[in-house]
């Protein structure tokens, strides 16, 4: 095919936001099917991989500079302000959890920090016998299972680095994100239409649901499964007999030994934990500290907007009210500190983000991912004892870990030991998405597969192509 323009993307968004504008859709309104039109959307999982893999096989032909431009098509469109506060208040309306402010800056950041097709890079070795080179190249139609924690996060970087490699991608949105999924991957499909890409490279069917995922995963034509989500649907796309990149849940502990700049380790733990109502999968979920600086920190914790509960009765309505048994209580999953203290009929001060208290290592708030902006603290004796214990609630899950430290050794123990896939040194846990630290950025993170934050790369099969007796020129 001919290069994709610069004017055929700037074209393509006009159309794409003249057609369905985000502004007609309130806070109480709906995104139906009417004003999709279906473009990527199907009744049928087998309609949907059909038309990927058609959309696919003409999308072998391309070049690498043609998804550059599709890439950056997407990009545009995701970055339109218009559509970053779409995205972000429709999910929060949809959902029921989150920051609109914070899911704009999750959005914002997947939309430019997810690597395109220069994460693709080839290997070569020539001698007397030739040339071989060991290229990336794509698996075809992948099925991805995405979250209501990050509806169009996800599908944004997932689509970025998945075009990026040369595939087509079926989407099984979470039924509680359906709406604003529909939204996305039509409009995605409208500007890639409009830029010359062929026809349906994303696609989802129009009611997702367990069944439908289970039809997708079970396909033929799917070649790799990506899953984006808790251990139960990691755990079924592992068994599945198939190629499958499983990011899971995660539990990250955040370590504070007497060497931390107590100050601003505070002000980096409130940030990252409160961060949309800490429902990242990264974000500081309990906090082990050393007993000498413990008090001063829980003193700057509440300078930064944290409200620290005392009153064990308190404590028990917080349990009774946000968990059942080793679960959280999904109505409570990314609710506002505010509201989860106004149900229990305390009354916050304005400002408050995160609520606090001191528990026993074995207490529900520690050992279980709630996903909510409750953060317990436990006392340790000394920073060894702390690193045993993170490593002790982190599960084994290899996600992410958070620690304050002015001690290299301290540090490097702690990150040797826990092996998590994000490990961040004296921040807030975001950083280790990119927002505000180095490196590109994922909300697809597979710790229990170990692809660590996935690129275009990791949606590659590498291939060798060998050419014998030729073009070794030294």
């Amino acid at each position: 095919m001919s290069t994709i323009t610069a004017e055929q993307i700037a074209l393509a968004l006009s159309r794409a936001l003249s057609t369905v504008s985000p502004g007609q859709s309130g806070a109480g309104s709906t995104v139906g099917a009417a004003e999709v039109a279906c473009d990527g959307v199907f009744a049928t999982i087998d309609e949907a991989v059909a038309a990927a893999k058609a959309a696919q096989r003409e999308f072998i032909g391309y070049s690498l500079a043609d998804r550059r431009q599709i890439v950056r098509a997407i990009r545009e469109f995701a970055l339109a302000p218009e559509n970053l506060d779409f995205m972000a208040s429709e999910a929060v309306r949809q959902t029921g959890m989150g920051n609109r402010e914070h899911k704009i800056l999750k959005n914002r950041a997947v939309a430019e920090l997810t690597p395109g097709v220069e994460d693709l890079m080839t290997e070569a070795w020539s001698g007397d016998d030739g040339l071989t080179t060991l290229e990336m190249s794509p698996y075809g139609v992948i099925g991805a299972i995405t979250p209501t924690t990050n509806p169009t996060e996800t599908i944004i970087c997932n689509s970025i680095g998945m075009l990026a490699a040369g595939n087509a991608v079926v989407f099984s949105p979470h039924p509680r994100a359906k709406e604003l999924s529909i939204w996305l991957v039509a409009h995605l499909n409208r500007v890639l239409d409009s830029v010359g890409a062929p026809v349906n490279l994303i696609t989802m069917v129009r009611e997702p649901s367990i069944e439908a995922t289970n039809e997708m995963m079970a396909h033929p034509d799917v070649r790799l499964l990506v899953a984006t989500g808790g251990p139960g649907i990691v755990d079924t796309v592992l068994r599945s007999g198939k190629k499958a990149i499983g990011a899971g849940a995660g539990n990250p502990p955040c370590v504070v030994d007497r060497t931390a700049d107590i100050p601003r380790a505070a002000r980096h733990i409130v940030d990252g934990a409160s961060f949309d109502n800490n429902i990242p999968c990264v974000a500081e979920k309990e906090i082990i500290a050393v007993d000498a600086i413990c008090d001063l920190l829980i003193f700057h914790l509440e300078k930064n907007g944290a409200y620290l509960v005392t009153d064990p009765t308190i404590v028990d309505q917080l349990v009774a009210l946000t968990v059942n048994g080793n679960h959280p209580r999904t109505e409570w999953v990314g609710k506002s500190a505010t509201a989860i203290l106004q149900a229990i009929g305390v009354t916050p001060p304005a400002g408050t983000r995160l609520i606090i208290l001191e528990t026993p290592l074995d207490h529900p708030f520690v050992q279980n991912e709630m996903m909510m902006p409750i953060v317990p603290i436990v006392r340790a004796h000394d920073v060894d004892e702390a690193i045993d214990w993170a490593i002790d609630c982190e599960h084994g899950n290899r996600h992410t870990a958070i620690m304050h430290s002015s001690d290299v050794n301290a540090l490097t123990r702690m990150a040797k030991l826990i092996q998590t896939t994000i490990f961040v040194k004296n921040g807030p846990s975001y950083a280790g998405l990119g927002i505000g630290g180095e490196g590109f950025c994922s909300f697809t993170i597979a710790g229990p597969t170990g692809e660590g934050l996935t690129s275009a790369r990791t949606f590659t099969r590498k291939r060798r192509c060998v050419l014998v007796g030729a073009l070794n020129v030294r």
